[in-house]
């Protein structure tokens, strides 16, 4: 699993929000300059997060975004993987988008590969918005 930038500035966008929820919408440009990343390829991440009902939007004068879901609700893993797909670092330990290998039968390094799957699965699956605003992570314990 790798993040890509899109996958960056979308947690950094929503941490954004969260930090103004409960107050007026916020602007594309006020995000943007907060979190350093140009106003159009954020306007296009906004809009896959919208799409995923984490975001709303209003256009006009007093238009922007805001958060739909309160923090504690919003799953970083959920957010992962809805922007960067499956979070195994190789296909064939991967629970959603397996890839058969042909040096698959007896690898020796499949159960590390799942052993890591699991790993980041478990911290991403129990940290929330919440928990980084506040900076209470989980103990990574499996």
């Amino acid at each position: 699993m790798k993040v890509s930038s899109r996958g960056e500035y979308a947690l950094r966008a929503l941490l954004v929000l969260a930090r103004n929820r409960g107050e007026e919408m916020m602007p594309l440009s006020g995000i943007s300059e907060q979190i350093l990343v140009p106003a159009p390829y954020l306007e296009q991440i906004l809009l896959r997060l919208k799409q995923h009902g984490y975001v709303k939007s209003k256009r006009g004068s007093n238009g922007g975004y805001t958060l739909r879901v309160r923090p504690k609700d919003v799953v970083i893993g959920e957010v992962v993987r809805q922007l960067e797909g499956p979070l195994a670092p190789m296909g064939c330990v991967s629970l959603t988008a397996y890839e058969a290998c042909p040096l698959e039968e007896g690898c020796l390094l499949k159960p590390l590969w799942a052993l890591v799957r699991d790993t980041v699965a478990h911290v991403l699956d129990r940290t929330t918005l919440e928990d980084l605003l506040t900076g209470k992570l989980p103990e990574n314990r499996c």
